[in-house]
């Protein structure tokens, strides 16, 4: 093995995310969606069975809570967001939590954890996730009754930030 290559091969596990990250910035940014725009269009199964289209969900506020189990700051904000639907889903809330990349075990798994009262749709393939915009977990995308996004944020929230992206839309 060429001599460089070995002296950085052991930082390769952790200089290549940060170099993969910083060339997909950009397009992330220009995939990123923002207050105003329609929201994607997206049908996907429904864990344990079904399925769950946005179109069902017509003038309804909605709120997709995208996550993974093993993302740390999805498993924070769980609780959260559960507190949250119970809160607002008598006002007419609709919460969605979309595991992204996962099978649905997974999610089922999740949802059994954290005790999530509300639809859960499995994006195995990640092709809803791209649509959004999807590069980091969680992902919080808040769609008014007129199916645009309201608020739309890559990475956790904190309560206070959450109930307020969902009072804009009730």
């Amino acid at each position: 093995m060429n001599r460089c290559l070995r002296l950085f091969t052991p930082l390769v596990p952790v200089a290549m995310p940060l170099v993969l990250a910083a060339a997909l910035l950009p397009q992330a940014a220009l995939a990123a969606l923002h207050a105003g725009d329609p929201a994607p269009p997206f049908a996907l199964p429904r864990a344990p069975s079904g399925s769950l289209s946005l179109a069902s969900l017509k003038g309804k506020p909605v709120y997709l809570n995208f996550f993974a189990s093993w993302c740390a700051p999805c498993n924070d904000e769980a609780p959260t967001v559960v507190a949250l639907y119970k809160k607002y889903h008598p006002h007419g809330l609709v919460t969605v939590g979309v595991d992204e990349q996962e099978d649905a075990s997974r999610g089922l798994e999740f949802a059994k954890k954290f005790g999530l009262p509300y639809a859960i749709v499995v994006d195995e393939d990640g092709k809803m996730g791209s649509a959004y915009g999807a590069i980091y977990l969680p992902i919080h995308v808040f769609i008014d009754r007129r199916g645009n996004i309201s608020t739309y944020r890559i990475g956790q929230m904190d309560p206070g930030e959450i109930e307020a992206a969902i009072k804009k839309i009730i």
